[in-house]
C-alpha cells in the first residue's frame, strides 16, 4: 500500500499563532467534561438578548420571498441610508450612502479583507499590541508584514508614532487603531485622532479605525468618531458592528464608512470573496439603527453595574484594575510572581474562572489579563468569591 501523502497547511496559516478564543474553547470544554462549573469571563460575547423589536422585524422579513435571493455586495440602499442617518444623529458626520457606506458581514469580515485590497507582498500594516488578532491575521493572509506598536499604560494605551521607524512608516500601507479599545478598554479623544491623521498624511497611510465598542460607555461618556475630526475622510475608514451595540453577535452585520476610494477597494475585494449580507438581516439592522435606542441605554446601565461590582471585587482581592469609561472589558494587572498565562491557568484550575491572558493579544499584552463583563452580576460576585480563596 502506498504511503498516504502528508497534508500540509499553507505557510500563511502555520505562521499564525493559534486563534486565541479557539484555544480557550478547547480548555473550557476539557474542564466541563470533568464536571467543573466554569464561570466564563474570557470571550466578549454578550449574554443579553437581542431586542424584541429586532427579532419581530427579522421574523417578518425572513418570510418575504424577495429576501431569499442574492443580495448586492454593497448592501441594501435602505440599510446604507439607515447607517448614514444613524451616523449623522450620533456623531454629526454626514455620509453619502452611495459610496461612503458599505455593508459588512460583521466588522471582523471587513477588517480581515481590507488588507487584501491594499497590502502588496512585503508591505507593512501598523498594528497595535495588544490588539484584536484579526489586524495581524488579515495582514498575513495578504502577504504583508505587521509592525507592532506597543500600547502601554503610561501613554493611556495609545500608540506612540514617534517609535515607528521612518523606513517602516514609508513602506506601510495600513494603520489599525481601535477606540474604545479591546482589550485594554482605553479611550481616545479628538487630539489623538488629529495626531493619527497628521501621521497618515505624512506617510500616505490608510487609517482603519475599529469602532465596534463606540456605543458601550459609562458615566455620561460618549466616545467620539474618528471621522468627526477634520481630515479623517481623506485618509481613512471606520468600522462599525451591530454585534455589541444591539447584542447581535451571531447575526453578522456591520458596516464600514468613510473615504469612498478606500471603500471601493474593499468592496472590490468583497465582490470576489462573498455574496453580501442576507437581506432579511439587513432589514432587521435597519430596525436596530432607526428604532428606539433606549435598549442601548439599558444595556449600558447593566454593564455599568457589572463593571462596578467586578472592579470593587477585584480591588478587594488585591488585584490592580482601572474602572473603564467604555467597552465591557477590564484590563487587569497580574500579581507579582506571575505572567499572564500562569495567572490565567491558576484562576482556571483553582477557581474555575476563565480570563484571557494578555499575551494572546500580542507581546505588549504580557503582564495583564482581560475580563469580559458578559455574565450576570450574581456570577461575577461568585467569581470574586472564588478568587478570594486563591493565594496569589
Amino acid at each position: 500500500m502506498a504511503d498516504r501523502r502528508t497534508i500540509e497547511m499553507a505557510q500563511r496559516l502555520t505562521s499564525l499563532p493559534p486563534y486565541l478564543f479557539a484555544e480557550l474553547d478547547r480548555r473550557k470544554a476539557a474542564l466541563r467534561t470533568k464536571g467543573v462549573d466554569i464561570i466564563d469571563l474570557g470571550v466578549g460575547d454578550p449574554d443579553l438578548p437581542t431586542p424584541q423589536r429586532i427579532l419581530e422585524r427579522m421574523r417578518e422579513e425572513v418570510l418575504n420571498p424577495k429576501n431569499h435571493r442574492y443580495p448586492g455586495y454593497e448592501g441594501l440602499r435602505e440599510f446604507r441610508e439607515a447607517a448614514s442617518r444613524w451616523y449623522e444623529k450620533r456623531f454629526g458626520v454626514t455620509l453619502d450612502p452611495d459610496g461612503e457606506v458599505l455593508a459588512l458581514i460583521g466588522s471582523k469580515e471587513g477588517i480581515a479583507h481590507i488588507p487584501l485590497a491594499f497590502i502588496n507582498p512585503g508591505a507593512y500594516s501598523l498594528v497595535p499590541s495588544p490588539g484584536y488578532p484579526v489586524y495581524h491575521a488579515g495582514t498575513v493572509f495578504a502577504g504583508g508584514k505587521s509592525f507592532f506598536m506597543p500600547l502601554v499604560e503610561e501613554r493611556g494605551f495609545l500608540p506612540d508614532f514617534r517609535q515607528v521607524p521612518r523606513e517602516v512608516a514609508e513602506s506601510a500601507t495600513l494603520l489599525f487603531i481601535n477606540y474604545p479599545n479591546n482589550p485594554t478598554a482605553a479611550v481616545a479623544d479628538e487630539d489623538f485622532f488629529a495626531e493619527v491623521i497628521d501621521f497618515a498624511r505624512r506617510y500616505h497611510i490608510i487609517v482603519c479605525h475599529d469602532a465596534a465598542y463606540s456605543e458601550i460607555s459609562y458615566d455620561g461618556y460618549a466616545p467620539p468618531s474618528f471621522l468627526e475630526v477634520e481630515g479623517a475622510m481623506e485618509v481613512g475608514v471606520e468600522f462599525h458592528s451591530l454585534s455589541k451595540t444591539y447584542n447581535m453577535t451571531g447575526w453578522r452585520l456591520g458596516f464600514a464608512v468613510g473615504n469612498r476610494e478606500i471603500l471601493a477597494g474593499l468592496g472590490k475585494a468583497k465582490t470576489n470573496i462573498d455574496s453580501g449580507v442576507f437581506q432579511a438581516v439587513q432589514w432587521a439592522g435597519i430596525e436596530a439603527l432607526e428604532g428606539n435606542q433606549s435598549v442601548v441605554e439599558q444595556m449600558c446601565a447593566t454593564y455599568q453595574r457589572r463593571r462596578d461590582v467586578m472592579v470593587q471585587g477585584l480591588h478587594s482581592v488585591g488585584l490592580q484594575v482601572n474602572s473603564p469609561k467604555a467597552t465591557f472589558y477590564l484590563w487587569i494587572k497580574v500579581p507579582s510572581g506571575h505572567d499572564s498565562v500562569s495567572f490565567s491557568s491558576l484562576v482556571l484550575d483553582q477557581a474555575g474562572v476563565v480570563v484571557t491572558p494578555g499575551n494572546g493579544f500580542g507581546e505588549a499584552g504580557e503582564g495583564y489579563v482581560r475580563v469580559a463583563l458578559t455574565v450576570p452580576e450574581g456570577r461575577l460576585e461568585e467569581a470574586v468569591g472564588r478568587l478570594q480563596n486563591i493565594s496569589f
